[in-house]
């Protein structure tokens, strides 16, 4: 594995990679089915609450001696090894989430460009999302991963074709008078809700956190990296959005909305504009299933390492990633992605990471008092988050019933079992109190 250092440009790239994947392979569909012509506005104003979370992370590392993450800053802070181990593990299921839906959106191109080898629709993608998680978890084990360098030629392919590709399709949009911006559908809940829902696509710059200490002039280079980041996937997307969402049909977005990019092409590229589109988001969603499971193994194992995560999940003495660690989360994802739908995956992505980014902005906000930090912008963070929480679960009451119960039931369970893991002495203590005092009233 390699340890080369990252400059501005190779931690920019790092950002930059995982939030384009998202966005515009994976997410984008189900936006533009929620917010239609107004998807770009929807993805502007989630990026400006993701800036105000990364504004938050950012100074909390400048305040104190201890750079890292949501989990780092809260223990440094509160003090609280259990709450900062109840978030880290809603950041980890919000990694997995991330993970499954760029599998989701990978089976979703590799359906179109795959012979179907005589099996259905319903068969195959479940199958490639589960064979691309496989692939990169054998990728892991084996100390595989992308070095600064190549992060920064896969970028700027990736931002080169769709930027190309979005603007020669705005021309041709324009030329046909079809361009939609709605604007009128901004005063509408669908708007809102499709914010929310596009929150899991702006997370990508928080993996530059855990890798701090390959950057160089960190203090100086990783605020201009995660700024920058999140400025050119907001300007990627954007402009993807309007592409998609001027040269679509709804009602063909809405039937299979992780090739909703591929699709939007087609009227002035054709059939081979839809094959090459389809071909760079296998390549796109496969680095961004590679690079997240890679930095969520190593977050796992600073948890393994600090006895916030059960041995059995790893070897926190183990050197790279742990290969019980990465397994466990690659078979996660794999399952989620073969049995949830992206409608799904991506709610509840966007779930876990408002819960986190919000945390860390009311966080952000016990320090307002201190010189570097000005509180406006994790205020307006926290209240964006706050908002999303519910809006989330709106839309899957209003559009899946059946997967908002699955995620209630989840979220739950989830909360339970932290609970029982991080407060079992409490809870065992109490217990035995409560044992000893009928145990007394009994005898008397």
């Amino acid at each position: 594995m390699s340890e080369e250092s990252l400059g501005f440009t190779g931690a920019t790239a790092i950002g930059l990679g995982g939030m384009i994947g998202g966005g515009v392979f994976a997410v984008l569909g189900v936006v533009a089915s929620i917010a239609g012509a107004a998807a770009w506005l929807a993805f502007l104003a989630a990026s400006l609450v993701s800036m105000c979370a990364a504004y938050a992370y950012l100074k909390l590392n400048r305040i104190n001696d201890r750079n890292g993450g949501s989990v780092t800053q809260l223990e440094t802070y509160l003090d609280d090894t259990d709450y900062a181990g109840m978030v880290g593990w809603t950041l980890l299921l919000g990694y997995v989430g991330s993970i499954a839906m760029y599998a989701y959106a990978f089976g979703g191109f590799g359906v179109k460009l795959l012979p179907s080898l005589g099996l259905g629709e319903s068969v195959l993608h479940p199958l490639l999302s589960v064979l691309a998680v496989a692939f990169f978890v054998g990728l892991n084990v084996l100390g595989a991963r992308a070095t600064g360098s190549s992060e920064k030629v896969l970028v700027t392919l990736k931002v080169v074709i769709l930027l190309g590709i979005g603007l020669w399709g705005l021309y041709y949009g324009s030329t046909k008078n079809a361009l939609q911006f709605g604007f009128s559908n901004v005063a509408t809940t669908g708007f809102v809700t499709a914010v929310a829902v596009s929150f899991v696509s702006f997370q990508g710059w928080q993996l530059l956190l855990y890798d701090q200490e390959r950057i160089e002039n960190v203090e100086k280079n990783l605020p201009r990296a995660v700024s920058v980041s999140i400025v050119g996937a907001i300007l990627v997307d954007c402009i993807v959005a309007v592409l998609v969402t001027s040269l679509v049909k709804t009602s063909v977005i809405q039937a299979h909305p992780e090739i909703a990019v591929a699709r939007a092409v087609e009227p002035f590229l054709g059939q081979l504009g839809f094959t090459f589109v389809a071909v760079a988001a296998l390549f796109s969603t496969g680095s961004a299933i590679n690079g997240t499971l890679f930095s969520a193994a190593h977050f796992t194992k600073g948890m393994l390492d600090d006895g916030l995560a059960p041995d059995q999940l790893g070897d926190a003495d183990a050197s790279g990633a742990p290969t019980r660690t990465v397994l466990v989360l690659g078979a996660a994802a794999a399952a989620f992605a073969a049995y949830g739908s992206l409608n799904a995956i991506t709610s509840f992505g966007s779930l876990a990471f408002v819960v986190v980014f919000g945390t860390v902005c009311a966080l952000a906000l016990t320090e307002r008092d201190h010189e570097e930090m000005n509180p406006l912008p994790p205020a307006a963070g926290f209240l964006g988050c706050l908002a999303a929480f519910p809006l989330i679960l709106y839309h899957l009451w209003v559009a899946e019933r059946g997967t908002f119960v699955t995620v209630v039931v989840l979220a739950v369970a989830v909360v339970s079992i932290e609970v029982l893991y991080f407060k079992r002495e409490t809870l065992l203590a109490e217990a035995d109190a409560v044992a000893d005092r009928v145990e007394s009233a009994v005898e008397n």
